[in-house]
Order: C-alpha cells, then structure tokens, then sequence
C-alpha cells in the first residue's frame, strides 16, 4: 500500500513538472503572436516608443478596418480563397487515389517506383525553383494561377505516403469483397477506401489549404497583376523604401492568420488522428 502511495505521488509531481514545462515552452512559442496583436492595437507614436510597451495603452480596433481599405484586401482574399480550395481538392482527391495505387494494386516495379517518389522529399524545393519557371513561362502560364493550382493535381510524396500508410491499415477482405461484387479500382477508391481515411483527408486538407493561403514564393514569382495577387503579396502593401506602417502590416497579418487558427481548432482531432501512422498492415 505504501509502495502504491509512493508511486502515485511521484507520478503527480512527475506531471505537475511536465505541466510546468508545456506551459513555459507554449508561452515562448505565443510570445510572438502576442507581440502581433499587440502591435496591431497601437498607434504609430507608441509601436516607436522605448522602452517598448507589452500591452497597448489604448486599443486601436481602428487600425483593422484603415488597414484593410488600404489597398483591396477584398478582392485579394477572394483570391486567395479560390486558390488555397482548389489546390486542397486536388491534394485530396489526386494524392488519395495515387496513395490508393501504391497501398493496394500489385504491380512489377511498385517497390522501386515507390521509392524514387519518396526520393524527392529529399530535394529541396529551390533546386527546382527555375526549371518550373522556364516550363511555365514556356507554356504560357506566368501572369496566371495555373502555376499555383496544377501541381497539387500532379502529387506531394509527403501526402502519398501519408495515405497510404492509412490505406495499409484497412483490412484487405473488404477490398477483396467488393471486387468479388463487381467493384472497379475507382468505385473502391471512392465508395470505400476515402470513408475510411477520414481523418487522413482532413490532415491533408488542412495542410494543402494552409500551404497555399501562405505561399508567397510562388504568388510573387508567377503574378505580375495586381488584381491576382494574395494576401501574402499585399501584405507587403505596408512596407515602404522608407518605412513600414507596423500597426496596420500587424493588423492585415494577425486577419490573414485567424483563418488557420480557426481551421485548426475546428478539426483538430482529426488532424491528430491523421497523424497517427502506426499499425500499417502490409498487403
């Protein structure tokens, strides 16, 4: 009994420790998010003030709404908007069904053919910087979304493996069963296999819209007109040769994040569980 006592006790101080610890390494890490929004909330004399004040000595709400009819922000978010949706359904749908291929179809070469996608989470994403360039500026796509949109439709081997990982782990009778009633590659990858990785769509989802809602490389490689730009391009609105308008660069970008906060709050136990890729079973 005493031993037991001993135990749970060491356990509860083993935890208040660990509590103790997640709660410093969070307040770190919401430092700067706090500084954000605190900074979006003052006036230019005191964002110049030293030393610097933590909270705002008088809330300026108004520097949401000056910043956002700064430039049109309206029309940028839409277009950020139809960008960031369609680039997740084509993740979804395009690396689900390749994620399909790889977990269940037999063929000579799957090994190997497998492995060389895997090979390209090794190379970084500026080596292939240029030669993209040069094949879209060839083909005529600079100046439009195609460049933003297309490649999601073509596959991510991060969101492939991802995939079939859960794929693995759905008993290979009820694939068997619904080829015995008739069912193609297709009905099955659409009627049973996408219910069933659920979770692992929405992680998906979550991880291709939060991409592209903050992609800025490519918006300002590929977009040369204004009225296409993002939000991440017109962030930029506000920061001069000369200056930069802090209290409403801070404001336009503490709007751009609440979406993903959002987003991440609502599914967040899917998105955990589509994180979890042990128990693979092997076909």
């Amino acid at each position: 009994m005493e031993t037991y006592v001993g135990n749970k006790k060491k356990m509860r101080i083993k935890n208040f420790f660990i509590y103790i610890l997640l709660i410093g390494v969070s307040i770190i890490i919401l430092l700067p998010v706090w500084w954000m929004i605190s900074t979006s909330l003052k006036s230019p004399g005191e964002i110049a003030q030293y030393p610097p004040t933590f909270f705002p000595e008088s809330f300026q709400f108004s520097n949401y709404i000056e910043a956002w009819q700064t430039a049109p922000f309206t029309r940028w978010t839409l277009n950020t908007l139809f960008i960031a949706g369609i680039v997740t359904i084509g993740s979804v749908l395009a690396n689900s069904f390749i994620a399909y291929g790889f977990a269940v179809i037999r063929f000579k070469g799957k090994k190997i053919l497998f492995g060389l996608v895997m090979a390209t989470m090794l190379i970084p994403g500026f080596v292939t910087l240029v030669p993209q360039y040069i094949i879209f500026s060839k083909i005529g796509w600079v100046n439009t979304y195609l460049p933003l949109i297309v490649p999601a439709f073509l596959g991510s081997a991060f969101f492939i493996f991802l995939l079939r990982q859960f794929i693995r782990t759905i008993p290979r009778a009820m694939i068997d069963a619904a080829k015995i009633d008739g069912a193609n590659h297709f009905q099955i990858w659409w009627k049973i296999i996408l219910p069933l990785i659920k979770p692992a769509l929405i992680t998906v989802a979550i991880l291709a819209f939060n991409g592209s809602w903050n992609d800025l490389l490519g918006p300002l490689l590929y977009l040369t007109d204004e009225n296409l730009y993002t939000l991440q391009i017109g962030l930029q609105t506000f920061k001069g040769q000369v200056s930069t308008q802090w209290n409403y660069l801070m404001a336009m970008s503490t709007t751009v994040l609440l979406p993903m906060i959002l987003l991440f709050f609502f599914f967040q136990k899917h998105f955990i569980e589509g994180n979890n890729l042990s128990g693979g079973q092997k076909f």
